[in-house]
């Protein structure tokens, strides 16, 4: 957790690998989540993007109770059906024609790692090693991923690093020049960097790497752990800037809050995963792929996207309205209810201030606040939101006076 941020760690038998916040969370309902001692909060965390129905779901729940009745766990060496129906929503719609199911993000991004370097040698050319990564990325906490991530804090204290990645600088022009120096099997970006300060991808620029990754034979893959399953207001982020990726990577939000990953991939090159090149004990599970289905039939019902993007741009525009009418906020960044707000001071004072106000949010770096909002918020919570942030910025001002 970041700067300033109060934290509490507990003498646990748990392993001390998060700066835990002194608060406790027991419930969860909707946008709100209740602490052990009854204390209400409105949850603009939603688990770190996860949560995108809102806590514990009804229709979620209830498929979910039908399947703990039935079947919890099957091997993947046989057919599981649930498994089939829910790759079948997500090919269905979007670019991509087959699926592998694993139980994360970091677990979807290597398997996208291990299909680029087998989709290199598959082709014949021995000579692509490398996968081209961006600053300020974050692909998760693996051997591999923590090595895809261009962040030094990340890599502090792991070196040597998994080889085989290089990294560029996002919304470059002469990145895309770098692209492809002969020795790039795969590019692998978020279209939005939630973790490295809620940053967007240049809807030219993307498109122009598109076109050189596809001229070149090289794998465009895109990490939509955090932008996928509606959060930015189309049910995968990609839809929005003109290109059809080759490999696209889901996690967080697909399950409802059940653990869940996939990698997606286009027909093109889908058989490069054949028996025996990867697998996973858990992935596609009976239950996880429950949880799966009944998100994605909420999500893909008429008009939820729709309701989505309104939302998430009254909130972005009374965002504004607070920066134009002070000067705490720098800028207002994000895609649909993935949002930035960066501040001039650090985010850590504003987060331990929102908390106390009965509001969970989290930061991006140690300037930028980042908003999270489950798609089913309601206006009257938009609307609680600002004013809890208007009663911040005042208290904040008149501390630095």
């Amino acid at each position: 957790m970041s700067n300033n941020v109060m934290v509490h760690q507990t003498n646990s038998s748990v392993m001390h690998t998060y700066q835990r916040l002194p608060l406790t969370i027991v419930k969860g309902k909707g946008s709100y989540v209740w602490d052990q001692d009854g204390n209400e909060f409105l949850d603009y965390s939603s688990g770190i993007a996860t949560c995108n129905l809102g806590h514990v779901p009804d229709s979620v729940h209830q498929k979910l109770r039908e399947q703990l009745d039935n079947l919890w766990h099957c091997s993947n060496l046989y057919e599981i059906p649930t498994q089939n129906k829910l790759a079948a929503l997500l090919t269905e719609n979007s670019c991509f024609e087959q699926v592998f199911f694993c139980n994360s993000g970091a677990e979807a991004n290597e398997a996208a790692i291990k299909f680029a370097k087998k989709y290199a040698k598959d082709r014949g050319y021995s000579e692509r090693t490398e996968i081209v990564t961006f600053h300020q990325s974050f692909h998760g906490r693996t051997g591999s991923t923590m090595a895809a991530t261009a962040q030094e804090k990340i890599h502090q204290g792991f070196t040597p690093l998994t080889p085989g990645f290089r990294y560029l600088t996002l919304n470059d022009d002469g990145a895309l020049e770098a692209v492809n120096n002969g020795t790039t099997a795969a590019v692998l970006l978020e279209l939005v960097q939630g973790e490295g300060g809620v940053n967007t991808v240049e809807q030219k620029w993307i498109k122009e790497l598109s076109d050189r990754c596809k001229a070149a034979d090289i794998l465009l893959m895109v990490d939509e752990v955090q932008t996928g399953s509606g959060r930015t207001g189309t049910l995968f982020a990609y839809e929005q800037f003109g290109i059809e990726p080759d490999i696209m990577t889901l996690a967080k939000g697909l399950g409802s809050g059940f653990p869940i990953g996939a990698m997606l991939a286009k027909k093109s090159c889908a058989s490069t995963f054949s028996p025996g090149t990867h697998g996973s004990t858990f992935g596609g599970n009976p239950l996880a792929t429950t949880a799966g289905i009944a998100t994605l039939e909420i999500l893909l019902k008429e008009n939820f996207l729709e309701n989505v993007k309104v939302n998430s741009n009254w909130l972005r525009n009374q965002l504004k309205t607070l920066q134009a009418n002070g000067e705490a906020i720098v800028n207002v960044k994000g895609m649909g209810f993935l949002i930035g707000v960066e501040l001039k001071a650090e985010a850590g004072s504003f987060i331990n201030a929102f908390r106390e106000k009965g509001i969970l949010v989290l930061s991006a770096g140690p300037h930028v606040l980042r908003i999270l909002p489950p798609l089913t918020t309601t206006k009257e919570e938009l609307t609680q939101f600002i004013e809890v942030f208007q009663a911040v910025l005042a208290e904040m001002k008149e501390t630095t006076v």
